[in-house]
């Protein structure tokens, strides 16, 4: 591979090989389908940090409601982070809804075309300008997400357990030098899709790469180690009444919101937080894992009648009785959504668990 800038017609090869590799092979993914940049947009921001198989009912929901740049700008937050609720990392939403707002204010509801102006709005950095800008635009601009840097340091034989300064400057050398300068965008989404289904950062599936003859390692090469998951265990009150009109429609759940200056998951509505973690076997209503960044929270869900929560639960931010029907609408935390509906409180469709 360090010859290929000396090589065009090995390059050229490589290209023709991943695109005709790529028009067989791709998944058929909804924003595949449309070169709307406001659509790519969105999608590529989901992508990041969440699997597939969830962003795509997430993103057609979000489409749905939010079809175009400006209906996402008139939109209030709460109900931005709702249809966010579960895919974790709110201040992506939180960043695409400031960014459409200065979008429909400065720029008539365009987004800018370059990756260079993509870069100047919130929560765009340099992977997402330039996905965008080659897929929507067709700038001739390298995509670099860790599916490429693994698939480009396999290629080349470069040991990624020490991803410095130099390394990234290598890659990103050598992802531009590669870029298809007439199909840009395919090509980008080719190489990211040979990273997400063959090139796999464990036992890769070589015999199936488009590169495999020219690879300098088929995937037997040192790679970062995955940093190690911590646990921590928490305890919430499930606490359900019985509203003013009797009625399976009118039963109410008590939740709180999370203060403005919580550094996580800001402004997002919870159940309350039990000060005692141990709870008697008997008192138990559920258990559930939920993974959020690098943690691992076993949690125990106890229910608690109305007159005792304030005495069993922590204080925190506002909290209030809320309809169980308006509760499936509201900006929920991944958690407490997922124990509303496990406790079939909710819609019993659960996208948390979406099989990868």
């Amino acid at each position: 591979m360090a010859e290929l800038d000396r090589e065009p017609e090995e390059i050229a090869r490589l290209r023709r090989q991943l695109l005709e590799w790529y028009e067989l092979k791709r998944r058929d993914l909804p924003w595949r389908r449309t070169r709307d940049p406001y659509a790519i947009w969105v999608s590529e921001i989901m992508l990041q940090q969440t699997r597939v198989s969830v962003v795509v009912e997430r993103y057609q929901a979000f489409m749905e409601r939010f079809p175009t740049l400006v209906s996402l700008a008139l939109a209030p937050e709460q109900a931005v982070l709702a249809l966010w609720s579960g895919m974790g990392y709110y201040g992506r939403a939180r960043n695409l809804h400031k960014a459409a707002q200065f979008v429909a204010e400065g720029h008539r509801g365009n987004l800018p075309s370059t990756a260079e102006e993509l870069r100047a709005l919130p929560g765009i950095g340099v992977y997402t300008a330039a996905a965008i800008a080659s897929i929507a635009h067709g700038e001739r601009v390298a995509v670099v997400d860790g599916n490429v840097e693994r698939v480009l340091c396999r290629m080349a034989g470069w040991e990624a357990d020490n991803r410095g300064a130099a390394l990234k400057r290598k890659i990103e050398e050598l992802a531009a030098q590669m870029v298809d300068p007439e199909q840009p965008g395919d090509y980008n989404q080719a190489l990211m899709e040979l990273g997400a289904t063959v090139c796999l950062p464990r036992n890769p599936q070589c015999p199936a790469c488009p590169f495999s003859a020219g690879c300098m390692t088929r995937g037997e090469h040192k790679a970062p180690k995955r940093p190690r998951m911590l646990s921590r265990e928490v305890a919430h009150a499930l606490s359900v009444r019985i509203g003013l009109q009797p009625g399976e429609a009118n039963r109410q759940v008590l939740l709180e919101q999370r203060p403005a200056s919580q550094s996580v998951m800001p402004g997002l509505w919870e159940l309350p937080v039990l000060r005692d973690t141990a709870v008697p076997d008997n008192e138990l209503r559920m258990t559930v894992r939920h993974a959020i960044m690098q943690v691992n929270y076993y949690v125990r869900i106890r229910t608690v009648f109305e007159d005792d929560a304030a005495t069993q639960t922590f204080p925190g931010g506002e909290r209030r009785w809320v309809p169980l029907g308006e509760a499936a609408g509201m900006a929920l935390t991944g958690l407490t959504r997922k124990v509303l509906k496990r406790a079939h409180l909710l819609p019993a469709a659960s996208l948390d668990a979406i099989a990868p």
